[in-house]
Parts: C-alpha cells; sequence; structure tokens
C-alpha cells in the first residue's frame, strides 16, 4: 500500500499504483537492490524515485554528512534534467519539503562548488560527474548520508567504458556509504543477469555472482514497424535514402509529431536540408545532434515539449528515454544495426505501455532492405542483442587510480580490494592492477626517466598519493571515457569578402565542427551546418568563422566515428533471409528480381556458408567476399587477405568493405590461381591470420596508434585539456604517435599497448568479431568463378573510390555506374 500523501496524490490523477511500483517500495523497505526491467511507458522512473520520496518525505533520518540522500545517474544530461523537471510536479503538488538539483558540465562554478557542502536531498547527474565528486577530498562528507543510487537506462551504459568508470564509482560510493542500496532502471535486455550482477559488490566472484532482486513488467503493446514503400527504386548503394525523402516528407505531414533518426551527424545534416527543400507546406522542423551549440539543442527541446515542431532530425541524442512531446511517428533513415537499437528507437513514439509504437524503416540501398527486414522481424519478437557483459579496461581503471589518489593517499591493497568488487573489474589480477598502478606512479618502464609522468608518489604507511597540485587539476580538467575526434567552434558573422582575419571575431556560437574537415575546406566553400548553408570565411586559433550563404550543392560536414556496424544477431538473420528464396516474396520487387538475377547468374550462399566470387572487371582481378559481418570486421579482413595475397604473388592493389561485403582488386589472376591451386582459399582464411599477419600488420597500421591515442588519452597519459587552452588534434596525434613508437621498441609489454589491443579486439578492429566468422566458416567456403561481375557484387563495387560526399550529383553519378554494373552482369539492359 502506498502511504499518504502519496495514495492520495495517485487517486487525484486516476491513477492506481502498478504492481512494479509497489514491488519496489518493498524491496526499498527491506533494503534490497533491485533492476527493474520495464518497456516504455511502464512508469519506471517514477517507480525508481518512489522509495526515496517515501522515505524523505518521512524525515526521520538522522544527518551524519553533508545530507546527500538519493544520487541519480543518467547517461545523458539531457535526461537528467528532463527527469527533474517531472520530478517536480509530485513534489510541488504534494507539499513534500524536498529539494532536487541537477549537475552536469554547463552547471555554474559556484553552483558545483556549493553542491558539495550542502547538496539538495536528490542529485541528479552524470558517471563523469560523479567521478569528479569522488576525487575530492571532501568526497567522504557528502556521500556520508547517501541512502539510494538509481541508475537510469543502465542498458545504455553498462556495456562500455562509461559503464566501466561508473562501476568503479559505485565501489567507491559503497565504501564511503556501506548501507546504500542500487536501483537499476532498464528497458527488456536479453541476459538480466549482468545487469542485476552490476548493481551489486562482488565479493566472491570466483564462486558466485552477488545478483540484485529483479521486478520484469510484462506486457506492452507490440510496436507497429513497417518498410516505407517509395516510387523510385531503392538504390544499389549509399546511405542518404534520397530516393524516399517526398514520402518522408508525407508521412511527416500526416503525424503530429515525428521523430526522424539517422545513424551519423552527418546524415542527419543532409537529411535536414532534403526535407526543408521539399517543405511545400513549411512545416516547422528541427535539428538535434551532438555536435549542435547545447543552446540550440536546449531550444529544439523546448519547442517539441510545447508541441511547436512537426519533425525532429536526430541522431542517437535523442535515443534514451527522454519524454519530449507528443511523439506520435518514428521514422528510421538507414538501417538501425541492432535490434535493442530499433526497439530503443522506436520507444519514443506513442510513449505508453498500452499503445504500440509506430515506425518507419527506410532503407538507404538493397543491402540495407534486408537489413531493414531482418530488423523489423526482430523488434517484432522481441529479440534483443545488445552486449552488456564485458572486461573492465585498464585506462579507465588508470584513471580512475588517478581519481581516488586526488581525494587521498590510498593504500593499494584496499584499492585492490575495492575495485575487484566492481563487476568489470571482478577477474582483475593484482599483476594486472600493480602494473597499472606502476604505470600512473612513473609512466611504466620506457618513460619513468620522465617527470611529467609520474603522478604518484610514495606517502607514509606503504600508501600513494599524487606527486603535485597540479596533478588534480588536470584530472578534473579530462576526466571522462568519451574522446571525441578534436573539434572547433563555429561562429556566425556578416562575411565580408576579402576580411582580414584579424577581423574575424565575435559571432553567435553554432556548434562545433571535426577539425579535419575544416582543415580541407578551401576558401569561401559552403556547407551544411546546424540546418543552414553557411561559408567558410576563416579559421583564427580553435574558431572557424563562417557566414550564411546559397549554395545549390553544398558539403556535408564529415565527422570522426560515429557509424555502427551491423549486430551479430542481426547479421545471422540476414544471412538466413538470403539463403532462403521463400522469404524474398516479402521483399520489395526490385530487391527480390536482384536476388533472383544472382540466383542465376551465381550462387546464393547458405546461411554459415561464406561466398566468395573472382572475376575480372576493369582490367583487374576481383575477389569479392560476402562475410555479412559489419563493417569493421571486414575492414580488418581486408587488411590481412591483401597482405597474404601479396605473399603469394597476386599483387593486390586495393580494398574496399562495407558491412555486408569486401572487394579486393588484384594485378594478378585470382581465378587461375584457385583454379591451378597456386592458392588454398582453405588456407587464406585460415584463422592463424590473426597471429603473426595480425602483428605485422598492427606494427604498421595507423588505426592502432588511433586505438593507442585513445587509451593515453583516458589514462591520462597525454592531457588534452589544460587550465585556459586545448590541445588540437594534430598536437594530440603527435605527441601520442611519438610515445607509441617508443614504447613498441623499448618496453613492447607495456600496460597501455595491452589496452590498445584489447580496445581493437572489440573495437575499431573488432578481431574477436573476426576470429568467431573465420571459425565459423571452416569447410564451408564457396567459390564462385565468373566471366563477369555478378549482381549480388554491385553494390560494393560501387563502394570503390567514391568519395563521401552527399549531393544530386553524387546520386546520379551512382544510378550511371550502377546502370553500367548490371549490364556487365546479365548481359543485358539496365534492370
Amino acid at each position: 500500500m502506498l502511504p499518504e500523501p502519496f495514495a492520495q496524490w495517485f487517486a487525484r490523477r486516476g491513477w492506481s499504483p502498478r504492481a512494479h511500483q509497489l514491488a519496489l517500495l518493498q524491496a526499498a523497505a527491506d533494503r534490497r537492490s533491485t533492476l527493474l526491467i520495464a518497456p516504455t511507458g511502464a512508469g519506471k522512473t517514477l517507480a525508481g524515485f518512489l522509495p526515496s520520496l517515501v522515505a524523505l518525505s518521512s524525515g526521520k533520518r538522522e544527518k551524519k554528512g553533508a545530507g546527500l540522500r538519493t544520487l541519480y545517474i543518467s547517461p545523458l544530461k539531457a535526461l537528467a534534467a528532463d527527469v527533474a523537471r517531472n520530478l517536480e510536479t509530485p513534489i510541488a503538488e504534494m507539499g513534500l519539503k524536498i529539494r532536487t538539483e541537477t549537475r552536469s558540465g554547463d552547471t555554474s562554478v559556484a553552483r558545483k562548488t556549493r553542491q558539495r557542502t550542502h547538496p539538495p536531498h536528490i542529485l541528479l547527474t552524470t558517471p563523469e560527474q560523479v567521478a569528479l565528486l569522488l576525487s575530492h577530498p571532501d568526497a567522504g562528507y557528502l556521500f556520508a548520508d547517501l541512502d539510494t543510487i538509481i541508475l537510469d537506462e543502465l542498458h545504455a551504459l553498462a556495456a562500455s567504458k562509461r559503464g566501466d568508470l561508473l562501476a568503479l564509482g559505485l565501489a567507491r560510493l559503497r565504501t564511503l556509504a556501506p548501507a546504500v542500496m542500487t536501483i537499476g532502471l532498464s528497458a527488456t535486455v536479453a541476459r538480466p543477469t549482468e545487469l542485476r550482477a552490476y548493481l551489486m559488490a562482488q565479493t566472491e566472484p570466483d564462486t558466485t555472482l552477488a545478483l540484485a532482486d529483479v521486478v520484469t513488467v510484462k506486457g506492452g503493446a507490440k510496436p507497429d514497424i513497417k518498410i516505407l514503400a517509395a516510387e523510385a527504386d531503392i538504390p544499389w548503394s549509399g546511405h542518404t535514402a534520397r530516393y524516399a525523402m517526398a514520402e518522408v516528407y508525407d508521412a511527416i505531414r500526416k503525424s503530429r509529431l515525428a521523430l526522424v533518426f539517422v545513424n551519423t551527424r552527418m546524415q542527419a545534416e543532409y537529411v535536414f536540408q532534403e526535407l526543408w527543400r521539399g517543405n511545400d507546406d513549411n512545416l516547422p522542423i528541427g535539428l538535434h545532434h551532438g555536435s549542435l551549440d547545447a543552446a540550440q539543442r536546449k531550444k529544439v527541446e523546448a519547442a517539441m515539449a510545447a508541441g511547436k515542431l512537426r519533425a525532429v532530425v536526430a541522431t542517437s541524442t535523442l535515443d534514451l528515454g527522454i519524454d519530449w512531446g507528443d511523439i506520435d511517428l518514428v521514422i528510421h533513415i538507414g538501417a538501425p544495426k541492432g535490434a535493442s537499437r530499433l526497439l530503443q528507437r522506436i520507444g519514443r513514439a506513442n510513449h505508453r505501455m498500452d499503445e504500440p509504437s509506430r515506425a518507419v524503416l527506410v532503407p538507404g540501398n538493397r543491402f540495407e532492405v534486408l537489413e531493414c527486414r531482418a530488423a523489423m522481424q526482430a523488434a517484432e519478437a522481441g529479440a534483443q542483442d545488445a552486449m552488456l557483459s564485458r572486461t573492465g579496461a585498464l585506462d579507465v581503471l588508470a584513471q580512475h587510480i588517478i581519481g581516488m589518489a586526488c581525494a587521498a593517499p590510498f593504500q593499494p591493497d584496499a584499492l585492490f580490494s575495492e575495485v575487484r568488487t566492481a563487476l568489470p573489474y571482478a577477474d582483475l589480477t593484482r599483476q594486472h592492477f600493480d602494473r597499472v598502478v606502476d604505470f600512473v606512479s612513473t609512466g611504466g618502464y620506457a618513460l619513468r626517466s620522465y617527470e611529467r609522468f609520474a603522478k604518484l608518489r610514495p606517502a607514509d604507511g606503504g600508501a600513494l598519493r599524487i606527486s603535485n597540485a597540479r596533478i588534480a587539476q588536470q584530472y578534473r580538467l579530462n576526466v571522462g571515457t568519451i574522446v571525441d575526434t578534436p573539434m572547433l567552434k563555429v561562429r556566425l558573422i556578416s562575411g565580408k569578402r576579402g576580411a582580414k582575419i584579424s577581423a574575424l571575431q565575435g559571432g553567435r556560437v553554432l556548434g562545433e565542427l571535426d577539425e579535419y574537415f575544416v582543415e580541407q575546406l578551401p576558401p569561401r566553400a559552403t556547407f551544411v551546418f546546424a540546418g543552414e548553408v553557411l561559408r567558410f570565411e576563416g579559421l583564427r586559433e580553435t574558431e572557424v568563422y563562417v557566414s550564411r550563404a546559397t549554395a545549390s550543392d553544398p558539403m556535408i560536414p564529415s565527422y570522426g566515428g560515429g557509424r555502427f556496424p551491423m549486430s551479430t544477431h542481426l547479421a545471422a538473420r540476414v544471412r538466413t533471409m538470403l539463403a532462403d528464396p521463400k522469404a524474398w516474396r516479402a521483399l520489395p520487387a526490385a530487391v527480390s528480381h536482384w536476388l533472383e538475377l544472382q540466383a542465376e547468374r551465381s550462387i546464393i550462399p547458405g546461411p554459415n556458408d561464406v561466398l566468395i566470387e573472382t572475376f575480372p572487371h576493369h582490367g583487374r582481378h576481383h575477389m569479392v567476399v560476402y562475410p555479412f559481418e559489419g563493417r569493421l570486421a571486414h575492414q580488418t579482413l581486408g587488411m590481412l587477405l591483401t597482405r597474404r595475397l601479396d605473399r603469394a604473388g597476386l599483387e593486390p592493389l586495393g580494398f574496399v568493405a562495407n558491412d555486408y561485403a569486401l572487394s579486393i582488386w588484384c594485378r594478378g589472376d585470382v581465378s587461375a590461381a584457385i583454379t591451378e591451386e597456386r592458392l588454398s582459399l582453405a588456407q587464406l582464411f585460415e584463422q592463424d591470420m590473426l597471429g603473426d599477419d595480425l602483428d605485422a600488420w598492427l606494427a604498421e597500421s595507423s588505426l592502432m596508434k588511433r586505438t593507442f591515442r585513445l587509451a593515453a588519452v583516458i589514462a591520462g597519459l597525454i592531457e588534452r585539456r589544460h587550465p585556459g587552452k586545448v590541445k588540437s588534434g594534430r598536437q594530440v596525434t603527435m605527441s601520442t604517435d611519438l610515445i607509441y613508437d617508443v614504447l613498441r621498441r623499448h618496453d613492447p609489454g607495456h600496460i597501455l599497448l595491452e589496452a590498445a589491443w584489447a580496445d581493437a579486439a572489440t573495437g575499431l578492429l573488432d578481431i574477436a568479431r573476426l576470429g568467431e566468422f573465420l571459425a565459423r566458416i571452416r569447410g564451408r567456403i564457396r567459390h564462385q568463378p565468373l566471366t563477369r561481375v555478378s549482381p549480388l557484387s554491385v553494390p560494393i563495387l560501387l563502394e570503390i573510390g567514391r568519395e563521401q560526399v552527399y549531393g544530386q550529383a553524387q546520386d546520379s553519378i551512382l544510378r550511371d555506374a550502377a546502370a553500367l554494373l548490371i549490364r556487365e552482369a546479365t548481359g543485358e539492359s539496365a534492370a
């Protein structure tokens, strides 16, 4: 039963408390940490806060420290701010004497300082801010009264380096407040055990995992998902979905508020421009992505909440459980790349448990039709493919150790025991821990003669302390695990031809652009950003100056990262669909005809086979492989195969990869080499390529240097931010590349090289997934020699030499190239 005044408040609103809300109240009364798993619209957030509101309303707690009772942690500061606004309603309507505040990077320095000594009862914040608070000497006083920790959208945090940082923070919070209870709020996940263990201190991980209680909400309306039917033919390649923009606009026109999701910031700018180009009804359409200025994002969010917009084009910045206005339709441009990601995004529509979320998928090309169909089937079946379990990253551990030393000198034995209670680090060995401590203390064997890398010094009784106060200052400027590509601030000025650099100043901030993109811009080039066509006027230090312009085909800014690889689960569904001609009947006519042509001219691989086609094309010999294992794994496979083909004397000239296939072109005749048994495909695809070949390639790979660069920044070896200035991307790259080369030559066993390798296995290089692929296809390689290109190879061949530039001209070039390739594949007129 709900106590008063909560029962009356529910009754006044015509509500009855739901079973899961009462279950969480009972779990809190019994002081049991609990994971709540519920679909969108089930009242997860209110359920998570009810125990705290009830406890605080009673006012019976003795105060030992600053008085902070509940800590709410969210992946997004926008989500924390939204939840804080929603909390104000019940607190005000019930007249509860409870203070709530948010804390983020946007919070003023004065308020942040005050919050450490005079905090609210409930503080809503992010993992990075928790790490900052724990790095201060007064952390023990601040968290002494902590009663409850609420982790919202836990499934979005746990499987990342941010999740590692948060887990380490939870371990310290449990030390400072031993009686603290943890409540996790999550969407439906495939394996709840991983999140239940994340909420608990792991004191005996070698024998059994400690698990939180779990409350699962069943039911919820099934989503209503369709694949958009457009009048124009679906393109062979590309990701713009420009062919369907008229139909996308029509769907927006028929909805109250549509959320148009894309996978990258580049796509967001492009789609926004295309929608405005055809906006004959002058509908209010907004744009929201992470590179826009915070003020502009908040303006769009406020307009959504007030019902002033008809559509918003957004990236993952609006993925999570923020309830912005009356969204009744989600439109997803391009394939969603994962079933869990799709369910998360379409849950933004009809944010109510008993109403179906309505979504339309818009594939960008023909392979994406298969992927969208597979994602739709997975979502309808409620399948989940998000990977949640992971081994804690060593660079994050290094950052945490520095933070703990900033708060107070620590005993290595005690800190090791505390760290091991965090789930991602439950299997951490003492040897690895000591190596990380040595790295933080000295920089490691090859760097220990440099004073700047010595961040820890011995203190009394075997403890370790920070070397000087500057270490704490630098830690607090650089804390966090999100290492963005170097960005430059964009300012809008009036723009006068011939303006001098010295005159470039002032102007409204629009957001940030990738440093590399700006460096490639010619003078007065036009490009699209923040929903406007802009002209590049000049660059001064770390600021880009632009003016408004008009242009028929402006460039679209590119950004580092941001493209998701297709999940393993969706890849398996796509392979199964491809292998089943009966499933083709549900596909658009142009796509099913394409697959029928492939069956006639070549072969269709089985769901566990890999098809390899070899054929001549334009004076070169191509080998096209169809693993369907995602772009990252394919890029690594392409690098390794070219090394082996080179040793076989076939003179590879290059390769290209996408989520579905890769093509390598050579001077040597690959078909003849296989037929004459000079090249064995079984040996070519042996798993031993992940041994010496991989090591040799990594020694010279820029990708490995990039992975090391990210690890070095997170671990605090290289600091991007300094008081009053920020290092440029070029400066960071020069510093980390130099250290990387030194370590490979003189200290190849360095702990940071090991951390970078672990990242490479699951990150940029996806070595783990590649290894699973090579094991899967043993004895299942199907080779098809051809005299010309195959229909299935057309999309990957169109990727060769194509610049990543969006626009009408690019679409025309792709259309013409596809027609020529299909003529070659079929010997007939273009399909």
